[in-house]
């Protein structure tokens, strides 16, 4: 997974990840900053310029042999909600450790850090809570914004910034101040899968209230306990953050997360046009969603100018995949963006979208809506009615409807096209459209599939076949690096363009029918190199890049990336 350390040539760069950390602890201090403690690995020389002896075993460890035994102890824990409790603990102990765990035994660990396990611990944060970890804002207390955001460091000491109100989480819904822990695995994921440097990051959370009952009881619940405000309070409260976190961090990249269907869109529209920002759910789901599409699209020799595709499920994730899909078929035709939506189909709660829903549309979804003469009221407008009149290219799921695309919707759209692209991508698994051996099964083996949950490999025809997951780790990570290692002043869509492009070329179905249409989240770190590179290149271009002596020669651009991406290695402690 380690992307190659470049040479020494870079070292002098603010971020450049090797040669000694300064270090002005010692003692018990020193041991209870995860940034600097080494546990038993600290060397001789160290424990004894900074006052380490007696504090520790006398033994003297590798950094390996650290990772066997806190293996060990991981292994022996009871479920996999006590392990994402245990990884917790790490982090808070050692950084170093924590992510070389990690990434030792990656496959097996990525789904406690993250989702499915993650969710679980959101949803019992109040019950689990030890140790307080990132930035709380509370809108019942909005002139302390300046103060809290002020507190963790000067204008060049943060880079990155993931920030969610817990009003849509991971598909459970409103988590309200649970939410710090969503912010903090997007950060450690940015860590782990494209070296954003752990102590230039911030976790924040927007605690607005929440209209989560559950809570709303609770009595060990930690957050504010009231119902959602809304309106013009809530809209100050988001942007006093916003002007807070740019006055203190000017250079700082914001990454919107797990904000509610009615304000996602909202708020992206308002800021992407004045600072470096991002939503994953509308732009990250996206972008990954379309490079699988588009690997799918050259496998089955389909145009683009000609695809047709069939989106079910039109919340926030779905319309940012529609976004994302109409930006690129404009980027590479001669269509406008009104043209290219055309070639979708959205369907929601009332069927497909039509113009005529009027109000119960939401801004995502105007764009999207079909015009009602096409579609007269005496005219079905579900899912399989719209597949046998329209015979897409693609059919892709966010709606959280298990088991939507059923035999009859996925044999419907395979007799009329020769390779049906279906990604059911709804989280957890058991929200899942349909299974992946089942699309095999139902299509002779034609469907090219990825999915929003890790699947095992399908057998058909005596082959296996790898499911790709459309897991957003694979682009999202190295976008933000991209834009934090330009300064870029905005994440323009032809950026995003350029960044599933990148991901898309390394698509193993490209070279390998059986293989999956993205790489796995084992090789991201190598692929986020590739993706900062385009996502620099592009900002260069459009003159948005503010960060002087970026490489212009690609290897050298690849290795300036790669000198400034952070490991997880001990590097010497200097006293400050």
């Amino acid at each position: 997974m380690a992307a190659t350390k470049s040479s020494s040539r870079f070292n002098h760069l603010p971020r450049a990840a090797s040669g000694p950390l300064k270090c002005a602890l010692t003692g018990q201090q020193l041991l209870s900053v995860a940034q600097y403690n080494k546990g038993s690995a600290f060397p001789n020389d160290e424990r004894k310029e900074f006052g380490l002896y007696g504090l520790l075993p006398p033994k003297i460890q590798t950094l390996e042999e650290q990772v066997d035994r806190a293996y060990q102890q991981y292994s022996s824990c009871g479920d996999d909600l006590a392990k994402n409790t245990f990884m917790a603990s790490m982090k808070a102990q050692n950084e170093v450790l924590y992510y070389k765990l990690l990434q030792t035994h990656l496959k097996e660990m990525f789904s406690i850090i993250y989702t499915p396990t993650e969710g679980d611990a959101i949803q019992n944060y109040s019950r689990l809570f030890r140790k307080p970890e990132g930035c709380f804002l509370n809108i019942r207390d909005q002139d302390s914004i300046d103060r809290c955001l002020a507190a963790y460091g000067g204008a060049e000491d943060i880079d990155y910034i993931v920030v969610s109100d817990g009003e849509e989480i991971l598909g459970i819904g409103d988590q309200g101040v649970g939410a710090v822990l969503i912010s903090a695995a997007k950060l450690t994921i940015a860590t782990l899968c494209a070296g954003v440097h752990p102590s230039r990051q911030l976790p924040v959370v927007l605690d607005c209230g929440t209209n989560n009952e559950d809570l709303l009881q609770n009595k060990l619940y930690l957050g504010l306990q009231e119902r959602r405000v809304r309106g013009k309070e809530y809209d100050d409260f988001v942007d006093k953050f916003v002007r807070a976190a740019r006055k203190h961090y000017p250079n700082a990249y914001i990454h919107f997360e797990d904000f509610g269907l009615q304000n996602a869109r909202r708020i992206l529209d308002r800021y992407q046009s004045e600072i470096s920002c991002f939503n994953d759910d509308i732009q990250g789901t996206g972008c990954v969603t379309l490079a699988a599409m588009l690997a799918a699209l050259q496998i089955s020799d389909v145009s683009i100018n000609d695809v047709r595709v069939v989106i079910f499920g039109s919340g926030t994730a779905g319309m940012g995949v529609a976004d994302q899909i109409a930006d690129a078929i404009v980027a590479q035709t001669n269509k406008s963006k009104e043209d290219a939506r055309k070639q979708i189909w959205c369907i929601d709660k009332p069927g497909l979208l039509l113009q005529s829903h009027g109000d119960k549309l939401n801004p995502a979804q105007v764009p999207f809506a079909r015009d009602t003469d096409e579609w007269p009221a005496d005219k079905h407008h579900d899912l399989l009615s719209v597949i046998e009149r329209v015979e897409p290219h693609v059919l892709i799921g966010t709606s959280t409807k298990p088991n939507a695309f059923d035999e009859k919707v996925v044999r419907a759209m395979s007799k009329r096209v020769e390779r049906p692209i279906v990604f059911p991508l709804s989280n957890p698994t058991r929200l899942h459209e349909a299974k992946p051996q089942d699309l095999f099964d139902w299509t002779d083996g034609k469907a090219l599939v990825a999915t929003g949950s890790p699947f095992p490999p399908v057998e058909h025809g005596g082959k296996k076949i790898d499911i790709a997951e459309c897991n957003n780790s694979t682009c999202f990570p190295g976008i933000g690096l991209g834009a934090i290692l330009s300064r870029s002043r905005l994440v323009s869509k032809k950026m995003l363009v350029a960044a599933v492009e990148a991901l898309k070329a390394k698509s193993p179905a490209l070279e390998d029918p059986t293989a999956a249409l993205l790489p796995d989240v084992e090789d991201v770190r190598e692929i986020s190199v590739e993706i900062a590179a385009s996502v620099i290149q592009c900002a260069v271009e459009e003159g948005l890049a503010q960060e002087e002596g970026i490489p212009s020669e690609d290897d050298e651009l690849k290795e300036w990336i790669r000198a400034q991406m952070w490991d997880a290695v001990y590097r010497p402690l200097a006293k400050q």
